[in-house]
Protein backbone atom coordinates (compact mmCIF):
# COMPACT_ATOMS: atom_id res chain seq x y z
CA UNK A 1 0.00 0.00 0.00
CA UNK A 2 1.43 3.78 -0.40
CA UNK A 3 0.91 6.62 1.26
CA UNK A 4 1.32 10.09 1.94
CA UNK A 5 1.74 12.36 4.78
CA UNK A 6 2.10 15.90 5.03
CA UNK A 7 4.36 17.50 7.86
CA UNK A 8 4.76 20.68 7.39
CA UNK A 9 4.91 23.00 10.02
CA UNK A 10 5.44 20.11 12.78
CA UNK A 11 8.69 20.60 14.89
CA UNK A 12 10.89 17.08 15.58
CA UNK A 13 10.35 14.85 16.90
CA UNK A 14 6.67 14.68 15.48
CA UNK A 15 7.59 14.60 11.72
CA UNK A 16 9.94 11.17 12.34
CA UNK A 17 7.21 9.52 15.07
CA UNK A 18 4.64 9.91 12.81
CA UNK A 19 6.51 8.65 9.76
CA UNK A 20 7.82 5.75 11.34
CA UNK A 21 4.30 5.18 12.42
CA UNK A 22 2.41 5.66 8.99
CA UNK A 23 5.67 3.06 7.58
CA UNK A 24 3.90 0.18 9.94
CA UNK A 25 0.48 0.36 7.75
CA UNK A 26 2.32 0.54 4.10
CA UNK A 27 5.49 -0.19 2.00
CA UNK A 28 5.62 3.19 0.28
CA UNK A 29 5.70 6.40 1.66
CA UNK A 30 6.12 9.91 0.83
CA UNK A 31 6.46 13.08 3.06
CA UNK A 32 6.39 16.27 3.17
CA UNK A 33 8.60 18.47 5.39
CA UNK A 34 10.17 21.82 5.80
CA UNK A 35 12.21 21.59 8.22
CA UNK A 36 15.66 21.27 8.26
CA UNK A 37 16.20 18.45 11.71
CA UNK A 38 13.30 16.68 10.26
CA UNK A 39 14.49 15.75 6.80
CA UNK A 40 17.77 15.02 8.58
CA UNK A 41 16.13 12.73 11.48
CA UNK A 42 13.99 10.65 8.77
CA UNK A 43 16.23 10.32 5.94
CA UNK A 44 19.30 8.98 9.24
CA UNK A 45 15.96 6.98 10.05
CA UNK A 46 14.93 5.08 7.11
CA UNK A 47 19.12 4.31 6.66
CA UNK A 48 19.11 2.14 9.53
CA UNK A 49 16.17 0.53 8.52
CA UNK A 50 16.98 -0.40 5.59
CA UNK A 51 14.63 1.52 3.85
CA UNK A 52 14.97 2.87 0.24
CA UNK A 53 15.00 6.96 0.28
CA UNK A 54 14.96 9.73 -2.23
CA UNK A 55 14.76 13.35 -1.33
CA UNK A 56 13.52 15.80 -4.08
CA UNK A 57 14.44 19.52 -2.50
CA UNK A 58 12.42 22.53 -2.93
CA UNK A 59 12.07 26.45 -2.23
CA UNK A 60 12.36 25.44 1.55
CA UNK A 61 10.82 22.01 1.72
CA UNK A 62 11.57 18.41 0.99
CA UNK A 63 9.49 15.49 -0.49
CA UNK A 64 11.18 12.52 0.92
CA UNK A 65 9.42 9.25 -1.00
CA UNK A 66 10.83 5.86 1.44
CA UNK A 67 10.16 2.41 0.23
CA UNK A 68 10.58 -0.46 2.85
Amino acid sequence: MEKKIDLRGYSCPIPLLKTRDALTNCDKLTVLIDEPAARENILKFAASQNYKIDCVDGAGEWTLHIVK
